[in-house]
């Protein structure tokens, strides 16, 4: 990974990066994107940035035995589709102090959701990692709230959204000024945000990207379309890391 150029700060007081060099994902490039649409950075850089954890290949890295219900599925056609997660503690209202804890948590979802898609796309050394998504596809955010007046549903779903945004490029970006981002709109994607939904938790969050149908592809012929991996793919993965 190549070291960023700082310039500027985010609102935190943390400086901004600016990339002079480009080291982007092996199968971005075949992506159909408009040249004027195309990223011209490495989002780990933004991540490291921002302080996101992507974990170890030994933690990260496990057997689907034993779960019945996968973290990532791919589709030959590049669709990736991560399941839901769940974060915080407290139920939704309107109050600012509740809302800011569920923006919260749907960071910290997509964090874990960044960490999972990392090891996924990367694990079976395929050549794939996050800077290979093109282009986030559609989020959908369950907000925990039994307030029959809550209407903050959105503003909740916030706070995932625009990590992805901060990543990958988005008004909501935590690298945007004045609604604009100068790494792009990689991070935008349609959205369901709803409320209403029990639950000891305040959110759950899923979204599907877009990959390369080629590196799509490459995943599944090598190790399949799951991940976690079903054991003898797992068996197999683990052996060529060493």
């Amino acid at each position: 990974m190549l070291p960023p150029q700082f310039s500027g700060q985010l609102p935190d007081g943390n400086p901004t990066p600016i990339w002079q060099e480009i080291n982007l994902g092996k199968f971005y490039d075949d992506g159909a994107l408009p040249d004027e649409l195309r990223r011209d950075f490495d989002v780990y850089d933004r991540i490291s940035t921002l302080g996101v954890d992507l974990g170890t290949f030994e933690d990260s890295v496990v057997s689907l035995a034993g779960a019945n219900i996968p973290g990532v599925i791919f589709h030959e056609s590049g669709l990736v589709y991560l399941s839901g997660m769940v974060a915080g503690t407290q139920p939704m209202n309107d109050a600012g102090s509740r809302v800011k804890h569920g923006q919260d948590a749907g960071t910290e979802i997509a964090d874990g959701h960044l960490k999972r898609l990392h090891w996924a796309l990367s694990c079976g050394g395929e050549g794939g990692d996050l800077n290979d998504v093109l282009y986030i596809v559609k989020a959908l955010g369950m907000v925990v709230s039994t307030d029959v007046e809550f209407g903050s549903g959105p503003a909740v779903v916030n706070g995932f959204s625009g990590r992805w945004q901060s990543v990958y490029g988005g008004a909501l970006s935590e690298f945007a000024v004045d609604g604009e981002d100068p790494g792009g709109y990689s991070g935008v994607h349609a959205r369901t945000a709803i409320g209403g939904f029990t639950g000891r938790f305040s959110l759950e969050a899923e979204i599907i990207v877009a990959i390369a149908p080629e590196l799509a592809k490459s995943i599944i012929r090598n190790r399949g379309w799951l991940f976690p991996l079903p054991p003898v793919m797992y068996d197999k993965v683990r052996a060529a890391h060493g």
